[in-house]
């Protein structure tokens, strides 16, 4: 594992192993995409962020950002990996693109916080991933929308925080078991 862990920050090049995980993910937060629950703003309750979450936690820090890049690329493309079999210029840049385009920021936030090796500070790294996604979100969905600031984090983040809080649970306590399963040579 003390080789991995070496690769997961330094500029070494990605091994065919590293692109196959790598591509798994993508599919695995293209899935999580589509469990989606319509909200009445505009801004779909997805396990987009669990999987995003998971993979910076399971890949690291490299490894799980390119993961979060490559997803948010090929929606941007039009390939239909967002909610609802969606994707486009106009998702990443409509009312829900401020959380899409955070996605490698909180595979990041996750990477680092499974890279310190202390449950204190994978927990504080979660949280930090999901306030910068929520915050971004917000950003941009009252930037299209017009709306105030406040408003829009009461329509775009305030419903989804219970449901964060449980992602982040899920992938605090489940995160580094699969991580540890995942990269045993």
């Amino acid at each position: 594992m003390e080789k991995n862990k070496s690769n997961m920050i330094s500029g070494k090049r990605l091994s065919v192993r590293d692109f196959c995980f790598i591509s798994i993910f993508v599919a695995v937060i293209a899935v999580c995409a589509q469990i989606s629950i319509p909200m009445p703003y505009g801004v779909p309750l997805t396990l987009q962020t669990f999987a995003i979450l998971l993979a910076g936690v399971v890949l690291g820090v490299k490894r799980g950002s390119v993961a979060a890049l490559v997803y948010v690329f090929l929606g941007l493309t039009g390939a239909p990996v967002f909610s609802g079999f969606s994707g486009g210029v106009g998702m990443v840049f409509g009312p829900t693109g401020g959380f899409i385009l955070s996605f490698p920021l909180l595979a990041l936030a996750a990477g680092i916080g499974a890279y310190k090796d202390s449950r204190l500070w994978l927990g504080c790294f979660l949280f930090l991933g999901a306030v910068v996604n929520f915050s971004c979100g917000v950003l941009v969905f009252s930037a299209v929308t017009g709306h105030s600031v406040p408003l829009s984090f009461a329509y775009a983040a305030l419903p989804f925080i219970p449901t964060e809080v449980i992602k982040i649970g899920l992938v605090f306590v489940f995160g580094k078991l699969i991580r540890r399963a995942v990269w045993v040579n």
